[in-house]
């Protein structure tokens, strides 16, 4: 995998927009370079007997943005420990932070990490992938959220306004849910032959970097398909910014566009820490929708971010946010890469893809 990002340079920018202290970024820069390295290692590393954690040791990679903060509150609260010790296991966590889906399947398929969190277009691609040899499959949901494309050019009003002037920025071209979604978007309004029309126009960037160049305005990136809170930063810091697309619009309403997923291996060799993580978010999920103000302290706390306040809340109390750990609305999402040949097997119901749990029940 090529990385086309400088971590020094995404540490500087990260820590200018969100504060924190200096040893929680040299910490931070540490674990984005290691995982550079794991990424570019782990393509040629991806071998079916590559050793996972045993029982009571869990390694969870999670990305940037309150559609992490299931996991923020399950780090914080020490609930995968807690359900743990309630099954008589002492669970290791570790959390780790990457960026890009796939620098987290390269991860996952590497053996160095045993949950990963990323968007449902990575967890698509990764399935498609390890079907029948490591059977990845999606563990939990981490909510609903609408996803925005941001764009501070005023001539772009919808997607068909985007020139070869403009750039926009997504966490992995193609491979990330939100390169996946502006696919689908083109594909509605252009047809499938076109589905990839506007991938010419992505460039890969981590959330915080691609925030920092739409609030200053001097790059050559212009728009920004991002999650909660990035967006709403650069509409709340940028007077030119607006929103151009809703991945709402795109996937026909509240969709889970960020999920957990593992391999079957994991799932089965690890059976008490695995269900010790789904009820932790299970009951993160409902600490948060009851408890949205200490919700959005622990964000700030576990995160270390300098967001401000009130956005973080405008964010949660979202009445288009749902903090659940069912998957829903992501089985088109699969059907539509499948029809333009982006992953080979057709998912055709939600247990194709995730794993056949009880939470996931009445999902889609």
């Amino acid at each position: 995998m090529t990385i086309r990002w400088n971590p020094l340079r995404w540490s500087a920018l990260f820590k200018r927009n969100t504060g924190g202290h200096a040893a929680h970024h040299h910490r931070q820069r540490r674990l984005v370079v290691w995982s550079a390295a794991a990424s570019i290692l782990a393509s040629g590393l991806a071998l079916p007997g590559l050793a996972q954690a045993a029982e009571g040791k869990i390694r969870i990679a999670q990305q940037f943005g309150i559609v992490y903060l299931l996991i923020n509150v399950a780090q914080e609260q020490q609930l995968i420990e807690k359900h743990g010790k309630a099954a008589g296991v002492d669970i290791d966590v570790e959390y780790l932070r990457l960026s890009g889906g796939a620098a987290v399947n390269d991860a996952l398929l590497s053996g160095s990490i045993d949950i990963a969190g990323a968007g449902v277009g990575p967890l698509f691609t990764i399935w498609d992938r390890t079907k029948g040899r490591h059977n990845v499959k999606g563990v939990a949901s981490l909510g609903n959220f609408p996803y925005y494309l941001v764009s501070i050019n005023p001539d772009v009003k919808t997607i068909a306004d985007f020139s070869d002037k403009d750039r926009i920025a997504v966490p992995a071209v193609t491979v990330s849910v939100q390169s996946r979604i502006l696919q689908l978007a083109s594909a509605k309004l252009w047809g499938d032959e076109q589905f990839n029309r506007l991938d010419k126009l992505q460039v890969q960037l981590p959330h915080p970097e691609a925030t920092a160049a739409l609030i200053s305005g001097g790059t050559e990136v212009n728009a920004h398909f991002g999650n909660p809170p990035f967006s709403e930063q650069i509409l709340a810091n940028n007077p030119n910014a607006h929103i151009v697309l809703n991945s709402y619009e795109a996937l026909g309403g509240p969709a889970s566009a960020t999920v957990l997923y593992a391999t079957e291996k994991f799932r089965n060799e690890s059976p008490k820490t695995y269900k010790a993580f789904v009820d932790a978010l299970g009951e993160a999920a409902e600490f948060i929708t009851k408890n949205p103000e200490e919700a959005a302290d622990i964000f700030i706390r576990v995160t270390d971010s300098k967001t401000d306040r009130g956005l973080i809340l405008q964010v949660l109390k979202n009445p288009e946010v749902t903090f659940t750990t069912t998957p829903h609305n992501t089985l088109q999402l699969g059907e539509f890469l499948h029809r333009v040949g982006a992953i080979k097997n057709k998912p055709e119901r939600l247990t194709d893809y995730f794993f056949d749990d009880a939470h996931i029940q009445g999902g889609s």
